[in-house]
């Protein structure tokens, strides 16, 4: 086992173990995580997404349901994590703070977290890596507690629930157990955006429910919530600004005031979530004239938005001003897919516009993303923009324009080998609201499909399940989302050739099965793993893990 050099969790507890790591095995029957041992019914790791390497024993180890904290190092007072450590202590201990049994000798009573660094920021590339020791006390082993370390508090919180994942409760003892005892993991995420797109305009989701989603991406550790907070069909987002856009809201009742949004990003920050909210210009934005009606091109024609008036362009900036004192990721979605230019050529003001301009419909297309881009890096935010934009004006883009594929194959490569970013979300395999893709397709689908050269594979941030509204609202949406957004998560966490490599009935879908049970057990609706169609419901009797 190898510690990557160039992300190193440089601790004292770490070369210590790798000292101790020949005893260990000698005393303990260690396994190692080979492809041809993995998936043996006896040995078969349950944990989602896997780690980039572990190792394990034979062992079963007893936890105290009185589980005690300890913090160390530069991050040792963060509220993060300690706040982190309490919540999984009401998932791992749910049954046994019901069932306790008196007398009982635990193994573990002790977690120690280590965290190198204070800094809180979250932004795109913190630094997730973590290390994982469980093990107790005895004559072979010097470290007698769970051990996490790692170099920020969202490495912790990543391995707080990889450590969720290894507990168990035992109906027999009334205990919760660890199986497979002593474990060894060094882990980090492939690629830095993992990413899950909500809906929030073709359906209105209450905040609990938003609240709901953000916590079930963080058990499949994503990191970023996509927020496609508005549409054409509602602006539910309040903007004192123009106080009026919300007018475009379904009801009064489905809205989302500043509040509410700055409660969303707090409530994913702590769990280690960016949120990235988007604002599509200048097509799919008819709600916005309910409010102003002078931003469409005409009562009869209303969108795009009217590309011939300084006032949309006023709007445009103060909704993004607005915005930025809620979302602090350093990354905004302005949209600019499928912009049909009919209603500026047909429309007499703007096509008297646009001949003053000498522009044909392309041209203003181009002109309206360009002038919003500048407008979001006026606000130190980087553009991010559907891949239209990069299909029809490649050159003219800003040059940290992040392009986002969705039509299909073959974006991200002709995007990086120009020099730009990339992120994946090809419709055909990670739409999730796409309800006959079966997981397969949904897992074995990659990122970097296509681009060989490695200066290129590193400008592919990573990739994003994409949950639209169209069909799904707070009645349905984790069914939806839940267990394929958890293939796609695995398949940016993990490493390509460890979490998929052997027949996939015996490797992956065992795991994602268990997975799926698991995110049931902690109250997430997720759908039988392998029905022909997501979100259908049980065809017959049967155990969760074989549906």
């Amino acid at each position: 086992m190898n510690a990557d050099a160039s992300n190193p969790i440089p601790t004292i507890i770490f070369f210590i173990y790798l000292s101790f790591f020949p005893l260990i095995i000698a005393s303990r029957n260690l396994k190692h995580s080979s492809d041809s041992q993995l998936y043996d019914d006896d040995s078969i790791t349950y944990i989602w997404p896997l780690p980039s390497e572990f190792s394990f024993g034979n062992q079963t180890l007893a936890v105290d349901p009185n589980l005690s904290l300890a913090v160390s190092g530069n991050g040792g007072g963060s509220a993060i994590v300690k706040e982190a450590f309490e919540r999984y202590k009401l998932i791992i201990f749910k049954h046994h703070s019901k069932l306790s049994k008196f007398g009982v000798s635990y193994d573990i009573e002790k977690l120690n977290v280590i965290v190198h660094s204070a800094n809180e920021e979250l932004q795109l590339g913190v630094d997730e890596s973590y290390s994982l020791l469980v093990d107790k006390r005895d004559e072979h082993s010097i470290i007698g507690e769970i051990t996490i370390e790692a170099n920020s508090v969202y490495g912790a919180l990543r391995g707080l629930e990889t450590l969720s994942q290894l507990c168990a409760f035992d109906y027999g003892t009334k205990t919760v157990q660890v199986y497979k005892a002593p474990w060894y993991i060094q882990d980090k995420p492939r690629f830095e955006y993992r990413g899950l797109l909500l809906d929030t305009s073709r359906h209105y989701l209450p905040i609990d429910i938003i609240k709901q989603v953000i916590d079930s991406m963080s058990y499949a550790k994503l990191n970023v919530l996509h927020w496609h907070i508005i549409d054409e069909e509602s602006f539910p987002l309040e903007v004192p600004t123009y106080p009026n856009l919300w007018k475009g809201a379904y009801t009064k009742w489905e809205r989302y005031t500043m509040e509410d949004a700055s409660e969303v990003v707090n409530f994913a920050k702590m769990r280690g979530i960016n949120v990235m909210a988007e604002v599509d210009v200048p097509g799919h934005a008819e709600s916005w004239g309910v409010g102003y009606p002078d931003l469409w091109p005409s009562p009869s024609c209303k969108e795009p938005l009217d590309v011939s008036k300084n006032f949309t362009f006023d709007v445009v900036s103060g909704i993004l001003a607005d915005m930025r004192k809620v979302f602090p990721f350093k990354l905004f979605h302005l949209g600019g897919d499928e912009v049909h230019t009919d209603c500026w050529t047909s429309t007499p003001s703007v096509k008297q516009w646009l001949q003053d301009h000498n522009m044909t419909g392309n041209d203003a297309y181009q002109y309206f993303v360009l002038r919003a881009q500048k407008i979001a890096a006026s606000l130190n935010w980087t553009p991010v923009n559907w891949e239209e934009t990069f299909n029809t004006f490649p050159t003219k883009l800003n040059p940290q324009t992040i392009v986002h594929n969705w039509l299909g194959s073959g974006v991200c490569p002709k995007a990086v080998a120009k020099g730009f970013r990339c992120i994946f979300s090809n419709q055909g395999v990670w739409y999730l609201d796409h309800l006959d893709v079966p997981w397969s397709t949904v897992y074995y689908a990659d990122p970097l499909e296509g681009i060989t050269d490695a200066s290129e594979q590193k400008l592919v941030l990573g990739g994003e399940a994409c949950m639209w509204g169209e069909k799904a609202d707070a009645s349905n949406v984790q069914q939806t989302t839940w267990p394929r957004a958890a293939a796609v998560a695995e398949r940016l966490w993990s490493n390509k050739e460890s979490a998929s490599s052997g027949n996939t009935t015996l490797t992956a879908l065992h795991r994602l099965e268990y997975f799926r049970c698991l995110l049931t057990r902690r109250g997430v609706q997720a759908a039988p793993v392998t029905n022909f169609y997501a979100r259908r419901p049980p065809t017959g009797p049967g155990s969760c893990y074989e549906q």
